[in-house]
């Protein structure tokens, strides 16, 4: 059959774009420094975010709109938590989206998950006037959403070797302040898992510009290990220091009561934690960046089981 070479030309030219359409779709995603950073500024205009504040409420529906954006799934825990007999319940909520590998398979679940509150006091401030006024939470609190909110953009489903569930926690943060205790929304999330993880992940106070992560003492010594070898292969030794430092009552607490595998990735040496200078010109971009690569490394290319 003879073909024109117009109709070869066309021909050539819809060969072209479909191979580009077929590499476009399957290029993996960048995990953006910039991006993230971004979601720590919009954070903190929210504004003080404590547990039971109307800034503290706006924060979880800023989350969600962000991960539904990303075409997430997103479940609203919302719980009350009175901290003794006699105080009056405050209304808190824990923020899950829910993303599912593109190959439909029994995938194991794996949490990824972050505090979103703020703490109500800088009680931590060297100044004592100052010890009465919030937080505002660019690191603590605000660096771990922000990169869980980055990688529900970049993650590729094709890619997932999990279930994954970004959960955002409240209340968190308020710990010794009166009778409240620290990590209640994680506490609640825990007791109510209607399906075992496989592991869990917190991200917390990653955003440190002098960036020292250090395995922390509770966690969980064969998935930090792994973790902490990906961030090696990557090039990232100064920051991911592959030693005990701290023993710390985080998020992860709740979930290894449970009898979970759990790890905290936190930088606790940040001279600014619990004052009221923890402010978004603390945080580093690149900090953001590279514990979000690790993660992101982690679930599409270098997946660890507990099982």
């Amino acid at each position: 059959m003879r073909v024109s070479w117009n109709v070869m030309r066309w021909l050539l030219v819809l060969l072209a774009a479909a191979t580009m359409g077929c590499h476009s779709a399957t290029t993996r995603q960048t995990f953006d420094a910039e991006a993230a950073y971004a979601h720590v500024v919009a954070q903190c205009d929210i504004g003080f975010r404590y547990s039971g504040s109307d800034a503290g409420w706006a924060t979880g529906d800023y989350i969600r709109a962000e991960l539904e954006k990303q075409g997430v799934a997103v479940t609203m825990q919302v719980f009350e938590y009175a901290p003794n007999a006699q105080a009056t319940p405050v209304r808190l909520r824990n923020v899950i989206g829910k993303i599912a590998p593109a190959e439909v398979r029994a995938a194991p679940l794996v949490i990824l998950g972050a505090h979103y509150d703020t703490r109500r006091y800088a009680d931590g401030d060297p100044d004592p006037q100052a010890r009465a006024t919030p937080v505002l939470g660019a690191n603590d609190g605000g660096s771990g959403v922000a990169v869980l909110l980055e990688l529900a953009r970049v993650l590729d489903r094709d890619r997932l070797q999990n279930e994954v569930w970004l959960a955002f926690f409240d209340a968190e943060d308020q710990g010794r302040i009166g009778d409240w205790s620290w990590a209640v929304g994680a506490s609640y999330m825990a007791r109510h898992l209607e399906v075992r993880p496989d592991y869990v992940i917190i991200v917390d106070m990653v955003g440190d510009q002098q960036q020292e992560i250090c395995w922390e003492h509770n966690s969980d010594a064969a998935l930090q290990a792994h973790l902490w070898q990906i961030a090696a292969d990557l090039g990232y030794e100064s920051s991911f220091v592959p030693r005990v430092k701290h023993s710390i009552m985080d998020d992860h607490i709740p979930f290894i009561q449970q009898g979970l595998v759990a790890v905290d990735i936190i930088d606790l040496d940040y001279p600014y934690w619990h004052t009221t200078q923890d402010t978004p010109d603390k945080v580093a971009p690149e900090s953001l960046r590279r514990v979000g690569h690790v993660l992101q490394t982690l679930l599409e290319e270098r997946p660890f089981s507990a099982r």
